[in-house]
């Protein structure tokens, strides 16, 4: 018995994967909202306070902090907490914007269990380009909710994560339970 010919899997067979196109995350990966520049003006976290907290996508705003919904989340209900004043590194914020920052995760991460109900979270910043901050020119601390196997290879092999739930829809019931 002979070998047979070796096939092309690309040119003539089918490889077995369905795909989940995400062309929506090529913003993210273009550069669109990031600031050109570190000056404030350019800057997304600076411009969302200014909108109508639908618009915006902002959930809860304090005296010197907000929270606001990530555009590229992780997960579902990723928020971020942010300062109104833009500064890039922790140890540039005041004691005040240091306790509500902290005040602000805790409630987010309260308002959460309610609306969705995570085993956990991932709570962090990265703090500069190189540490992975996306907008290293103003702060802002990342609240991820979590669940048990809600990690599977797209994130890993696809770059991509399936979110079942609109970022406006998690907003509004977000907004409705935080008070």
């Amino acid at each position: 018995m002979t070998n047979p010919e070796p096939v092309d899997a690309f040119a003539r067979t089918p490889d077995g994967y369905q795909r989940l196109w995400t062309p929506h995350r090529m913003a993210y990966i273009d550069g669109e909202s990031k600031p050109v520049t570190a000056a404030a003006g350019d800057c997304p976290f600076c411009q969302a306070p200014t909108k109508p907290d639908q618009q915006g996508l902002i959930v809860k705003r304090g005296i010197h902090v907000y929270a606001v919904m990530n555009l590229f989340p992780y997960s579902p209900g990723h928020l971020l907490i942010c300062p109104y004043r833009h500064v890039g590194d922790l140890t540039q914020l005041t004691s005040r914007e240091t306790a509500e920052l902290t005040r602000l995760t805790q409630a987010a991460m309260k308002a959460l269990r309610v609306v969705s109900n995570p085993s956990g979270f991932n709570l962090g910043m990265n703090q500069g380009a190189v540490a992975g901050a996306g907008i290293a020119a103003h702060l802002h601390q990342h609240v991820v909710p979590r669940w048990a196997g809600d990690s599977n290879f797209l994130p890993i092999i696809a770059q991509t994560k399936a979110l079942p739930e609109l970022l406006e829809d998690t907003r509004s019931k977000l907004a409705a339970t935080w008070g």
